[in-house]
């Protein structure tokens, strides 16, 4: 390891900046360790106001001619990233394990593969974004009708994309691709916690032909380098995922420019198992709810399940827990890998203290594991818990979930929607038309049914109340990305004109 570079399990990083295609560093670096055994990684380039106004002009200086770029050559380069991501899997899913400790086999078989798949479905999405022309029908316009109307999606300008740490390169490239494909520039800011990836596909895109300035890469802390760019009067879109109190923060900085901001935040998600559900299928989906050690902003971690079946549902989930196997993630049979950092931990531990403190009963875990290292938490399932408590309201990020009964659908429904956060919920039930009303009932982005985190990118993704703002995918994501603009042509013949 240098202060330029490091080698992460076999594969050389570099650690300074991409900005308008070239390597730049700052004056100082902070480290990167691994989640895994706590072995330092590198030394990250600090980013500083003035690289974030080095990064803004050089994504401002590469739009015109972007902008101008025809889809098809954007889609064709967006392609062409995709293939770089494929050819390097294994390489970005061995150092994204060492970097934020996710499970290697989650990496290579799913994550990875996604974020080849991002780039090739917003490329595609872009060559046939279209809207088909309408004319004007309607009386009482001031001009009358067959007029036509044409609608066209206008690339914005440069864009601040700020990441987190869970899934880094996939959810960014979840915001990368539709912002490239729209005909932006971008300047992403990766996570302090796990930054290796993001200079990685920076490396790849030069490697795919993309030009300079459209795609830099801004390393450093969120309140220094990502304060800098959600306050720059020439970014023209902010895309950020991540806490609730720092969308506040970025909201507040876009507000003096008015600059639009899609905002992915916390969640509190719940899963109503009902009495009539299949319940082997209901414990899988509460045991998904563990994944990535619960640093999942979707999860279910909150399980409301028909008092009828509470007790077999407790007795059933406890054995399929207690048979996970956690440990070192880079090996296949593990099931849980470690928190992310120490703060993390700190935080995880804090909240179940505190909940047991205040009368919850843990069934299952409730404590470090510190026979397989500093940050391992084991996986824990809290009981007699109030609806009002710390535990049930508030987002943990860690790998603990409540359990609530429940006897009415309407109780079910209360206690789903009975949070501020509104990202994600899931139903267990065999009954279609208890399905269709209680997910009519449900404030959520997502709501799934006998399954979970089934993502189609065609669909809307976003969530309510402080969940966030604004919604990405599809046609949804140009939206953002754009600036949408309808063009109204008279008729030829002269008609409409009184």
């Amino acid at each position: 390891m240098t202060r330029h570079a490091a080698v992460v399990d076999g594969t050389a990083v570099d650690t300074r900046h991409w900005i308008a295609g070239r390597r730049t560093e700052s004056a100082t670096t902070f480290p990167d360790s691994s989640p895994i055994d706590g072995r330092p990684l590198a030394e990250i380039a600090r980013g500083t106001a003035a690289d974030a106004d080095a990064a803004v002009a050089a994504a401002d200086e590469a739009f015109p001619e972007w902008a101008a770029t025809p889809r098809k050559e954007r889609a064709r380069l967006l392609h062409a990233i995709a293939d770089g991501v494929a050819d390097r899997l294994d390489d970005l899913a061995r150092v994204e394990t060492a970097d934020n400790g996710a499970l290697l086999r989650a990496h290579q078989r799913s994550v990875m593969p996604r974020v080849a798949h991002n780039f090739r479905f917003f490329a595609d999405h872009v060559r046939a974004l279209d809207h088909e022309d309408f004319t004007t029908r309607a009386s009482g316009s001031a001009t009358g009708p067959g007029h036509r109307n044409h609608i066209a999606w206008d690339p914005a300008g440069p864009c601040a994309l700020i990441t987190p740490w869970n899934a880094p390169l996939m959810l960014a490239t979840w915001k990368i691709a539709p912002a490239l494909a729209a005909g932006d520039t971008v300047v992403l800011k990766p996570p302090e916690w796990a930054p290796l990836t993001a200079s990685l596909l920076a490396d790849i895109s030069a490697a795919a032909g993309l030009p300079p300035g459209v795609l830099n890469i801004l390393q450093g802390y969120g309140a220094e380098a990502g304060a800098a760019l959600t306050a720059h009067p020439r970014v023209r879109r902010i895309g950020f995922t991540g806490s609730v109190a720092t969308g506040r923060l970025v909201a507040a900085a876009a507000a003096p420019n008015l600059t639009p901001v899609s905002l992915e935040l916390g969640g509190k998600s719940p899963l109503l198992v009902f009495a009539d559900a299949d319940i082997d299928l209901a414990v899988d989906l509460a045991v998904q709810q563990y994944d990535n050690a619960g640093q999942v902003c979707l999860a279910a971690t909150r399980l409301l399940v028909e008092e009828r079946i509470a007790t077999e549902f407790t007795g059933r989930l406890t054995e399929r827990v207690a048979a996970l196997n956690p440990g070192d993630p880079r090996l296949d049979g593990t099931d849980l890998g470690p928190l992310i950092h120490p703060r993390q931990l700190t935080k995880v531990d804090g909240f179940v203290r505190r909940a047991v403190r205040a009368g919850a009963r843990a069934v299952l875990g409730g404590t470090v594991d510190r026979s397989l290292g500093d940050l391992y938490y084991r996986p824990t399932l809290l009981t007699d818990v109030a609806q009002d408590s710390e535990i049930v309201q508030e987002e943990v990020f860690g790998p603990v979930l409540t359990l609530q009964s429940f006897r009415t659908e309407d109780e079910a429904v209360r206690l789903a929607n009975g949070t501020r956060y509104a990202l994600a919920a899931a139903v267990a039930t065999a009954d279609a038309h208890r399905a269709e009303r209680i997910t009519a009932r449900l404030v959520a982005g997502t709501v799934w049914v006998n399954c979970f985190y089934v993502r189609d990118l065609r669909a809307p993704f976003g969530g309510a109340r402080n969940s966030g703002i604004g919604r990405e995918g599809g046609t949804w994501s140009f939206d953002f990305y754009c600036d949408v603009k309808n063009t109204v042509t008279a008729p030829t013949d002269g008609g409409g004109h009184g």
